[in-house]
């Protein structure tokens, strides 16, 4: 029987939901279960068609043996090899290529020198001019990590005062400066499988228990186009990132939704933050999500998703390998195979040094 299941950590209302919901769809067809790990040996698969991944970015032993288990064939929920990689400050370079609006953004080093590294390491580091850089961007603006998650180390920044203090702060933390946008409208959406959008209204500001306690404020037409431009943005963006399970975040200014933030591949689902209704309709969506792919199990084959960005850069043609000398092509064979004649001859001498 074909198993799938879900990685998780101090989550207590959606795994345990996720788990009942494809129990009750697949009717003894597959079982659905926590994940249970033992002793994790290199190229052995696992016994899961397909996991659900919401944990590995803050545990690196789940992340590793993930890889592992997408290696030997199961379909990991998101591909941890590419959630690896992925991170803001790429995302928002790539959601401009893709036609995504996004907020103005710079990346800065960070204010403290890594680990194991010295002036010369940096020589190739001009010094930053940051007064262009609060030219190009201006104030208000946000100032948060190019690769993290959770509202870590997030600053909300006024003038320029405020920046170099919060800058103090980050350490050894590579930081964007981005704009801050003036939105009357913002959404959180939700995004499965690349097709199943839900476009939540949003309010940031609240508590994080009252965010999904807003409406949505533009109407009518405008209101349906404004509907109709972001589910177009959010399945862009999840292609793109070849994200099966993740959230886009837009502020809307002047009638134009922005992306925000669109790296959320273990989103929060838990009941008590983001409503009922949105909760069954997370639930319902990951389980046939989840059901799918364990129906296009492939034992021992890639079964990931890949976005557009990695399939669009393995599919350009290599240069082709020049085609050997017509008169190797047309050499004789051998009258008498011997083991002299078997033998490698020494390379003639060039005529010429």
């Amino acid at each position: 029987m074909k198993k799938i299941g879900i990685l998780f950590g101090q989550e207590n209302t959606f795994p345990q939901a996720f788990v009942e919901r494809v129990n009750q769809k697949t009717s003894g067809r597959f079982m659905a279960e926590f994940v249970s790990i033992d002793l994790v040996e290199q190229n052995v698969p696992t016994d899961y068609a397909v996991i659900i991944d919401r944990i590995s970015q803050d545990v690196p032993f789940y992340r590793a043996y993930l890889k592992n288990a997408a290696l030997t064939g199961t379909a990991v929920i998101n591909n941890p090899f590419w959630w690896s990689a992925d991170e803001k400050f790429f995302n928002n370079a790539l959601a401009v290529q893709l036609g995504v609006p996004v907020p103005r953004t710079l990346l800065l080093p960070s204010k403290q020198r890594p680990d194991d590294t010295s002036e010369n390491s940096f020589r190739n580091l001009r010094w930053t001019n940051w007064e262009e850089a609060f030219q190009k961007i201006g104030f208000p603006a946000f100032m948060k990590p190019h690769s993290g998650g959770g509202w870590k180390s997030v600053y909300k920044l006024d003038n320029p005062h405020d920046f170099f203090r919060a800058y103090e702060e980050t350490g050894q933390l590579v930081m964007l400066l981005q704009e801050a946008i003036d939105f009357t409208d913002y959404f959180r959406c939700y995004c499965i499988g690349g097709k199943d959008v839900l476009i939540m209204p949003y309010e940031p500001r609240n508590e994080p228990h009252l965010r999904y306690a807003t409406e949505m404020k533009t109407t009518g037409d405008a209101g349906k186009k404004l509907l109709a431009t972001m589910k177009d943005y959010v399945l862009k963006l999840n292609h793109g990132l070849g994200y099966d399970f993740n959230t886009v975040e837009f502020a809307v200014r002047d009638g134009i939704p922005i992306a925000i933030d669109f790296g959320n591949p273990a989103p929060d689902a838990d009941v008590n933050s983001v409503g009922q209704q949105n909760f069954e309709w997370v639930v319902e969506a990951a389980a046939n999500l989840a059901i799918e792919r364990a129906n296009a199990f492939k034992p021992g084959q890639d079964n990931l998703t890949w976005g557009t960005f990695v399939h669009n850069s393995a599919a350009r043609s290599v240069p082709a390998a020049a085609p050997a000398k017509k008169a190797a092509a047309k050499r004789p064979a051998a009258k008498k195979e011997t083991a002299e004649k078997a033998a490698p001859k020494p390379r003639k001498t060039a005529k010429k040094e």
